[in-house]
């Protein structure tokens, strides 16, 4: 079968807008002319390291231009880049990287626990530093002048409710069909420039990159959210869109206070879940444009966008699927549900991945005739907006963070005076939602919450500790002696603990 080529995005955009600028970071610029060329260089560096096409190659890294021009220079090699999440403990990146069979690691020289580990668990998988990187000498580097829409360009894992994460295939198709649909939802005009302070890691920064060489757009990145810092480089550089999750939209609208965002700025994509009405109508109040939307890993961004328009007239919907995508709702027995009646949310189009990384079954299961089965239960309405009622039936979601009751249970069950451990989400201000763990000590333990605290610090990352332990003397469980994370929810609600 023949697949559908295109040149390289970033060797095409150097060519059409050399002079334009590509990335601000600090008080560096890169055009697109000279981030191409740094990238070619690193290309030429990682080439001599014995980096070369088709290799998975693990990217361990921070929101920084040199990452930018690594993650470039990976495309221009025709590697598939495995992006790993710096707030993943050691043991996660390990697994990922043997998982995902990554030929070496790229990282960052301040991960020096992850490179030792890496070290001793993985000796077959050499590490190269940024530093390393710049004190070696270019070679002129085999560029792939032409990419395949079907070649994978990009792998992040993505966690499952049950069992190990499984990293997701991003093809160079996926990610073009992502921006194609994200311009066509939102408009493109020759004076964008998006704020990026979402983690380049997760997929609602990569595709800001993406989005950056195929509308020829420059990207303000900030190395993490500073909300001072985010109000000033609207200002300054004349942003236009942002993305931002519920917590940073919110703390944004607070530091304004009488203050309005400049006339230019014309997006707050907003994703992590729907916003509370008082702050959709706080935006409304200062004019700021939110478009909520519905998206995942598998889906390259944004599949179902909300438009400011419907933000309070439809307040909680994800809104329609984007131009080149499909959504319908079936029900258990597989037939496709009436308008509000509820089931699970299928995903269809050119943005949603072909599958997972050495997992065929896993792929067979979750995609059925070109449809994504995500999990996630849902209702379309009348008008065919899509309301999200339960992600992924027990996903907390925190700070945007997806964390997943199953991994922390398992972690807990670990420890040697815990007979029961469940796990679910309590609303937080904050961050929306945070962890919380109930546990049936083993008899005469005396396990403290203080001492539980400490074992998970050394076994989860430091967003998915729980922010509460309570001890109880059985966890709900039905017939099948399934635990009942609901009624977890219940009880926290009604204030039975």
């Amino acid at each position: 079968m023949q697949h559908e080529t295109m040149p390289n995005f970033l060797i095409k955009r150097a060519f059409l807008t050399p002079d334009r600028a590509a990335v601000y970071f600090n008080d560096q610029t890169l055009t697109f002319r000279s981030l191409y060329e740094n990238s070619v260089n690193t290309a030429g560096r990682l080439q001599v390291l014995g980096v070369k096409k088709n290799q998975f190659v693990g990217v361990l890294l921070k929101n920084q231009l040199d990452t930018v021009v690594t993650l470039f220079a990976l495309q221009l090699l025709g590697v598939k880049a495995v992006i790993l999440n710096n707030r993943l403990t050691v043991t996660d990146l390990v697994w990922q990287l043997q998982d995902s069979k990554s030929s070496f690691l790229i990282l960052d020289e301040s991960f020096s626990e992850v490179q030792e580990t890496v070290k001793n668990h993985l000796p077959e998988v050499p590490a190269i530093t940024l530093s390393q990187l710049k004190d070696t000498d270019p070679d002129v580097p085999i560029i792939q002048e032409q990419i395949s829409l079907e070649d994978v360009c990009t792998i992040m894992y993505t966690s499952g409710t049950t069992g190990n994460p499984k990293g997701v295939m991003q093809t160079y198709g996926n990610h073009w069909w992502s921006s194609v649909g994200s311009a066509l939802n939102l408009g493109i005009t020759e004076k964008d420039c998006w704020l990026c302070s979402v983690p380049l890691f997760h997929i609602s920064g990569y595709s800001i990159l993406m989005r950056s060489v195929i509308y020829g757009m420059p990207i303000v990145l900030h190395e993490k959210f500073d909300v001072e810092k985010t109000i000033e480089d609207i200002g300054d550089k004349q942003v236009t869109i942002m993305s931002v999750v519920g917590t940073t939209l919110s703390r944004i609208v607070n530091a304004l206070g009488d203050n309005r965002l400049p006339a230019q700025f014309r997006c707050m994509l907003l994703g992590g879940g729907p916003a509370p009405l008082p702050l959709m109508q706080a935006c409304v109040k200062k004019e700021i444009p939110v478009f909520q939307t519905y998206g995942m890993t598998e889906t390259a961004s944004q599949i179902v966008t909300l438009s400011p328009e419907y933000s309070l007239s439809k307040l909680g919907s994800a809104g329609k699927p984007l131009f080149p995508s499909e959504i319908k709702i079936v029900l258990d027995n597989g037939q496709a549900a009436q308008a509000g009646e509820a089931g699970e949310i299928v995903v269809k189009g050119p943005n949603v991945t072909k599958g997972y990384l050495h997992r065929p079954e896993a792929t067979q299961e979750k995609i059925r005739d070109g449809w994504l089965h995500t999990g996630d239960i849902g209702i379309i309405d009348q008008d065919g907006f899509l309301y999200i009622l339960d992600r992924r039936s027990d996903l907390i979601i925190s700070g945007g963070e997806n964390i997943y009751p199953a991994e922390i249970e398992a972690v807990l069950l670990s420890h040697a005076d815990i007979e029961e451990a469940g796990v679910t989400g309590l609303e937080d201000k904050k961050w929306g939602q945070v962890p919380v763990a109930f546990i049936v000590k083993k008899a005469e333990s005396n396990l403290t919450s203080i001492e539980l605290q400490q074992f998970c610090l050394n076994h989860l990352a430091k967003y998915k500790i729980p922010k509460q332990f309570y001890f109880v003397d059985k966890l709900p469980r039905n017939a099948a002696k399934k635990l009942l994370r609901r009624t977890l929810k219940e009880w926290l609600s009604e204030g039975r603990i």
